[in-house]
């Protein structure tokens, strides 16, 4: 796919799987051969009936599950139960990962050849670059929302690029938690590829909130159990 078809495919999975509990919600709603009700979700993941909905609803409205009304013979007239069910297209969720081991390796060792402060600058840079393309994607009129959101709306662009992301409030600032890197060992060889990482942050936040400057506090390639950037 080009670079248009493969950011509206991210923004759309990541409308629909960016948030943790949604991902699992929909792995239990696939693994249950005859559906699953918003009770039934929000009794498994101890959360309320009501949040359950939203997030089978998410999924609904992506595709990813059928929305199946049930009516049962002489309840009166409460509320209709739903009953949610996997699309039968589910097996093919999985998007075709967008690293290329080659290309990767190449830009490794075509940044090991630059100064490093002149690596580490070009590959923030390029980063950024993809960072504004992909925000302009994902919210193209929504260009004023909370720093919050936008950092949670970032961590699931992540999430969706492979990087298994996350945000969580640390006193004043808002950290986005890496807990995977997509890059693998290309990345520990030359720490200087995390800089894509930071740069696509950046620029995703420029166009969903406004400039900010994040900051790299820890990183897997250098040993640390997770890739961290404070924002």
């Amino acid at each position: 796919m080009d670079d248009g078809e493969f950011s509206a495919t991210v923004a759309a999975i990541t409308a629909a799987f960016g948030d943790p509990t949604r991902r699992d919600i929909y792995l239990f709603a696939r693994g249950a051969d005859h559906g699953v009700t918003a009770t039934e979700v929000a009794d498994t993941f101890e959360l309320h009936p009501n949040v359950a909905r939203h997030h089978l609803d998410k999924l609904a409205a992506g595709g990813y599950v059928d929305v199946h009304v049930e009516r049962t013979e002489g309840a009166g007239a409460g509320r209709p139960s739903k009953r949610y069910r996997a699309t039968a297209g589910a097996e093919a969720l999985d998007v075709p990962g967008r690293r290329d081991d080659l290309l990767v390796d190449l830009l490794g060792r075509a940044l090991a050849l630059l100064p490093p402060a002149d690596a580490e600058q070009m590959a923030e840079e390029v980063g950024e670059r993809y960072g504004r393309s992909l925000a302009a994607q994902m919210a193209p009129d929504d260009r004023h929302r909370s720093r919050r959101a936008a950092i949670l709306a970032v961590a699931d662009a992540l999430t969706a690029h492979g990087f298994a992301a996350h945000a969580e409030a640390r006193g004043s600032s808002i950290a986005i938690i890496n807990d995977h890197c997509p890059l693998g060992a290309v990345a520990s060889q030359n720490p200087v590829i995390c800089a894509v990482d930071r740069g696509m942050v950046r620029g995703m936040l420029a166009g969903l909130y406004g400039d900010t400057a994040p900051e790299t506090t820890s990183s897997r390639a250098m040993g640390a159990d997770a890739c961290i950037t404070v924002v």
